[in-house]
């Protein structure tokens, strides 16, 4: 008989897959910029659509022609900076050596305990005394229709040296930044998100195990057999378990357009369990994980593909006829 092929099921990439621990993710490591502004930026998943743009790019098959594309729509209302957190190297790692806040105002208070008394400013910290900073920001969700008033806060990366990071987030800090400030059309991007959650799940659903035949012993939707029953099973089988609603990144995200008009993409009748945009939006090619309404953090792409054609596409047409079938 030939020698039955039997490939293990399911992908080893990921591991524990458990749920997230807050609704949006953190970074672990931030990519490095040269110039002296942000390196990320924050928005929220709208929904979908499609384009018709001329195709630019090189080495393109269809060059010069109309080519259609499905895109993904975030939401990008402005970011506030309100802190500036100081680090000093220690231990072979970075630890907090202190932090300025700028003066909260009511939707802070909602997500952090302010104190009302005032504390230190930033001119109380000199370049010699920390080795690295990072910027505090607050979403503003209640710009969008999502109908959310709380803020996320996280901490978010600058580009350049400690003297040009310093000065930024001095200038800036209390202030508004906005997403045409940190990319520019084409670019490509690392996006960070939550995905979409589907609760408890089988073997089969969760990882493609094969269904057996009716009349197998016990099981019909089971791994199948583990041995005997003394036997510990170890993470690298297929079990029924948590699916969805994990922290994942997806690599090299390419802008196809910065938008400031939301009338150039507000589909009939709204977005479906969205409504509609109200401020600076981009338009992503292809799909990004997560629901409508999750918020995502954009980052400059940790390792981008320099044989990919980066510059900015001219954009012909974007669809706003109804998502919801009227």
């Amino acid at each position: 008989m030939p020698k039955a092929h039997n490939p293990r099921r399911g992908s080893m990439q990921f591991w524990p897959r458990v749920k997230a621990k807050r609704i949006f993710p953190r970074v672990r490591h931030f990519p490095s910029g040269k110039e002296s502004k942000p390196t990320g930026f924050a928005g929220y998943k709208v929904g979908m659509t499609h384009i018709l743009f001329t195709d630019g790019r090189k080495n393109s098959m269809t060059k010069g022609e109309d080519i259609s594309m499905p895109v993904t729509i975030i939401e990008c209302p402005p970011l506030k900076i309100v802190g500036i957190r100081f680090y000093k190297k220690k231990y072979l790692t970075i630890q907090p050596a202190g932090e300025v806040m700028a003066k909260p105002d009511k939707e802070l208070a909602r997500k952090l305990d302010v104190s009302k008394k005032e504390g230190k400013k930033a001119d109380a910290f000199k370049p010699e005394e920390f080795d690295d900073l990072r910027i505090l920001v607050q979403t503003q969700p209640k710009m969008t229709a999502i109908g959310k008033k709380k803020p996320e806060v996280f901490e978010m990366n600058v580009g350049g040296n400690k003297e040009e990071k310093f000065n930024f987030a001095k200038e800036n800090l209390g202030k508004e930044i906005s997403v045409k400030d940190v990319f520019a059309d084409g670019q490509f991007i690392d996006i960070r998100g939550v995905t979409k959650g589907k609760g408890y799940q089988g073997p089969v659903k969760r990882f493609g195990v094969k269904v057996r035949f009716h009349k197998s012993e016990k099981t019909t939707r089971g791994p199948g057999s583990l041995g005997d029953w003394k036997h510990k099973t170890t993470w690298r089988m297929a079990h029924a378990g948590q699916m969805g609603f994990h922290s994942r990144v997806e690599y090299n995200k390419q802008i196809m357009l910065i938008g400031d008009d939301p009338e150039q993409v507000n589909v009939q009748g709204g977005f479906k369990r969205y409504g509609n945009v109200k401020n600076t939006y981009l338009l992503v090619k292809g799909s990004v994980l997560g629901p409508s309404k999750r918020m995502l953090r954009l980052e400059n792409a940790m390792r981008p593909d320099v044989k990919k054609d980066a510059s900015p596409q001219t954009i012909q047409y974007v669809s706003i006829r109804s998502k919801q079938g009227r």
